[in-house]
């Protein structure tokens, strides 16, 4: 099995191509595929015959797409559908990366994979975008949302705290945003469980929920850090981008798939930490 993976060098492409290891896998950085042109992504999926293209490329920086929305929805939403386009020529799968970013986060449950989605910021409606044209333009598709990403190889919420902790005598974080922090390398191993399985929309994360003080508390706690934490809400953070206040994403293709959860993502946590 050859697997293409874009977005190799970043914090998910690093851990697929860990966990991919035993297959064959060319990985696709920026320098060596710019997925915003069509053109040059479908000679390149061409050159590399891939048995299946993940889609791990993304403009994730979610303040800075709303001052440059055209920029997200270029790498977001153009450049997924010129990876769809591309592995429908060549008969090929795609594996397209999204967010729980695509939900307004008003629902008191868990979201399912088929429940209404509404964008509230600018890099949600790109991730939106993207899974759009992803589903238009091919059959051959597992579109895979997941939330609160942090690893080993990228900027994170788990090294932020660790560094502002380090640095000030405590810390604010909001404790109305609720979600499920997922380690990239889970994430990754779940990918490879999926992929040969029904075609469709899959939820991805750890288990358990938590808010971003609990998160940060659990991190000050396994670090053995001391330091006050204080939860605050979210109105009193000047940020440009709103965020959804519910990200819990409900696994339910995963348990009709007959696939295993995930651990928990304080387990996790430990295993990054460590």
């Amino acid at each position: 099995m050859r697997i293409a993976v874009t977005g190799s060098e970043g914090m998910l492409g690093c851990d697929i191509l860990r966990v991919f290891s035993d297959v064959e896998i060319v990985g696709l950085t920026y320098e060596s595929l710019d997925i915003t042109d069509l053109d040059a992504t479908v000679r390149r999926v061409r050159e590399v015959r891939p048995d299946y293209v993940i889609n791990a490329a993304a403009f994730t920086d979610v303040d800075r797409c709303e001052s440059e929305p055209d920029l997200a929805c270029r790498v977001n939403g153009l450049g997924a559908r010129n990876i769809a386009i591309a592995c429908d020529e060549t008969g090929c799968p795609v594996v397209q990366i999204s967010t729980d970013y695509v939900f307004d986060g008003s629902k008191s449950g868990p979201y399912h994979e088929w429940d209404e989605t509404n964008p509230v910021n600018q890099y949600g409606f790109s991730k939106l975008m993207g899974e759009r044209f992803v589903m238009s333009h091919t059959n051959r598709y597992y579109i895979v949302r997941t939330s609160w990403l942090y690893g080993k190889n990228g900027k994170n919420f788990v090294d932020t705290i660790g560094r502002l902790l380090s640095e000030r005598d405590g810390l604010d974080v909001v404790h109305d945003q609720i979600g499920s922090p997922t380690y990239t390398v889970d994430l990754a191993k779940k990918l490879k469980e999926i992929i040969g399985r029904g075609y469709g929309v899959y939820h991805v994360t750890n288990s358990g929920t938590c808010s971003w003080y609990e998160f940060a508390a659990a991190i000050a706690r396994r670090k053995g850090i001391g330091k006050r934490i204080t939860p605050v809400t979210s109105e009193m953070f000047t940020r440009p981008a709103k965020r959804p206040a519910n990200s819990v994403l409900a696994h339910t293709m995963l348990r009709l798939e007959g696939l295993d959860d995930t651990r928990h993502w304080e387990e996790a946590l430990g295993e990054y930490l460590a």
